[in-house]
């Protein structure tokens, strides 16, 4: 009977230590699911309304008549910029929901750290995407346009076109997040910012090779643009690291 009790006793205890976990992953399936419907609701919104988007996209680019391979070619193209249209609208909800998951099993140090960090990251994404669509999108484009000027009559394929801005909007954004790699880098004491400051040498060539393989364009134009805003990104990514950590 001891045996028997001693043991009814451990199972309480597994028991009691277990629960917290199993209302941790509880809390995350929620949150998912707040972030999937949230996103699934924008996604329908945005595609009720996606002529409206269309027409945003085709502004970068003047003189261009586009048409569609097949007959459901632009029916594909709309329903894929809903969803990119929802992801994008939904990504602050879902950072929202991140930090309320994560705030309970954080310290007050580490609150005051990974909370600027991921709003920072979210202003830098988005700031990506205008750079991207004011800036890089009209240059590559204008550069193709003006090469075959009075040579080739342009027509574009729509989903080809979108797929094209899609990873110039997506490849930007994620250019953008250089500052907070460093701020991270520097803040776990991997690399101060004096060895990054030492290397701008490398960095120089890293940020063209870098502006080459993320642009899908072929244009100098555009991988310039991109370099020099990389350059800019790292070297601001330096200072805020020295003014952090003196």
């Amino acid at each position: 009977m001891v045996i028997n009790s001693d043991f009814n006793f451990k199972s309480n205890d597994m028991l009691t230590l277990e629960l917290p976990f199993s209302e941790h992953i509880e809390e995350l399936r929620q949150r998912i699911s707040h972030i999937f419907w949230i996103i699934l609701i924008l996604t329908c919104v945005a595609f009720f309304d996606v002529k409206f988007l269309v027409k945003i996209l085709e502004l970068p680019v003047n003189n261009v008549k586009f048409f569609q391979l097949s007959p459901g070619e632009y029916f594909v193209s709309t329903v894929k910029i809903s969803f990119y249209t929802g992801v994008l609208f939904g990504s602050p909800f879902a950072i929202g929901q991140i930090i309320l998951f994560l705030l309970p099993g954080l310290t007050e140090k580490e609150t005051k750290i990974i909370l600027p960090i991921l709003l920072s990251s979210l202003i830098l994404f988005g700031l990506g995407l205008c750079f991207s669509y004011y800036a890089l999108i009209p240059a590559a484009l204008n550069f193709f346009l003006t090469y075959s000027d009075e040579v080739i009559e342009p027509l574009w394929s729509f989903d080809q076109y979108f797929e094209f801005i899609l990873v110039l909007f997506y490849s930007t954004g994620l250019a953008f997040q250089i500052p907070i790699i460093q701020i991270l880098l520097g803040l776990l004491n991997i690399i101060s910012a004096r060895q990054m400051l030492d290397a701008w040498r490398y960095v120089i060539l890293v940020s063209t090779i870098i502006g080459a393989v993320l642009t899908p364009s072929t244009d100098p134009l555009t991988q310039l643009l991109l370099s020099t805003a990389i350059l800019m990104l790292y070297f601001s990514g330096v200072g805020i690291l020295f003014l952090i950590k003196n």
